[in-house]
């Protein structure tokens, strides 16, 4: 297993909270262990963004937004939209959900449609593109990655974290064998703990999604001391 210790395990992780119920001080307390622990980013439902823009004001922590969250299933132009008044507000990264009913019914071309306004609508700023990969096949994860390469994303996603399962090994591998090595491939529901994340990272993630991030980095101390 490859040792990770905390400061560049933290490197990968968006430290996450995307509950309906998340309140002011939960993510006060998100925004501030992130400070603490140096994360890569916070990642919040975009209507946090403003309070959360002003909780890191002056933090290398950047702000990452969810778009069109958790079910992709929204007008293209909404979500374009959101993309862009959330990066306004001060968001950083967008992690948009493709439309997984479009997707599942061969309809391609309207994917990458989807796709390609929210890219637009980010401009300068990274796109992660979250599949849902519990719902789909391997066939549907494959032309997923495939539509999201030749569009130049920033990333590709594994889960929201809201549906049937999140992250797996065997997702990321295929994944990361699709786009190649220039994408991003963010691995996002159920990574957990130390060992998890860095058999994420092993398969070829290059950022994790994850509420647990302290516990993660945690663990990771100890694994450097024999843990």
């Amino acid at each position: 297993m490859t040792r990770l210790d905390p400061a560049m395990l933290a490197q990968y992780i968006d430290h996450t909270l995307l509950a309906a119920d998340a309140s002011q001080a939960q993510i006060a307390t998100l925004c501030r262990e992130a400070e603490q622990h140096r994360f890569y980013s916070v990642c919040v439902n975009s209507a946090q963004v403003p309070y959360v823009r002003q909780r890191l004001s002056g933090q290398a922590v950047k702000i990452c937004a969810v778009v069109g969250f958790p079910l992709g299933a929204g007008l293209s132009a909404s979500k374009a939209f959101e993309a862009r008044e959330a990066i306004a507000a001060g968001a950083e990264e967008i992690d948009m959900v493709l439309n997984i009913g479009w997707l599942k019914d061969g309809l391609f071309d309207e994917v990458q449609a989807d796709i390609a306004l929210v890219l637009a609508a980010c401009a300068d700023v990274p796109l992660k593109v979250i599949l849902e990969t519990c719902l789909l096949d391997e066939a549907q994860k494959t032309r997923a990655c495939e539509i999201c390469r030749d569009l130049g994303v920033a990333f590709v996603k594994t889960s929201t974290g809201f549906s049937r399962s999140g992250a797996t090994l065997e997702d990321v591998a295929l994944m990361r064998r699709v786009v190649g090595p220039d994408l991003g491939v963010k691995a996002s529901g159920g990574v957990r703990d130390y060992a998890t994340a860095v058999a994420m990272i092993e398969a070829g993630a290059t950022r994790l999604g994850s509420s647990s991030g302290i516990a993660i980095v945690t663990q990771s101390a100890g694994s450097a001391q024999g843990y």
